[in-house]
């Protein structure tokens, strides 16, 4: 394996190692400003309200997420001459 192989494999697992990291970034996020903002009172289940309030709030969430990512992505891009 040549030295330019050897860093391109090291690229990407810092790639896929920087991607889990804003997953994971993304769901304590969501975990934490959907259900403050959904889950009035905790109990053992989820009332359909509730539920409903979760799923909207965390697909608005993950979609401002995303332009977010994609805008920041081209400007680094741009930045970087690529």
């Amino acid at each position: 394996m040549s030295s330019n192989e050897k860093v391109n494999q090291i690229m990407d697992q810092v790639r896929r190692e920087i991607a889990m990291q804003n997953f994971r970034e993304l769901i304590r996020q969501i975990e934490d400003k959907c259900f403050t903002k959904c889950i009035t009172s905790p109990g053992t289940s989820l009332a359909e309200k509730e539920q409903g309030c979760l799923a909207r709030c965390s697909d608005r969430y993950q979609d401002a997420w995303n332009v977010t990512s994609n805008v920041y992505m081209r400007r680094a891009q741009r930045q970087s001459g690529l």
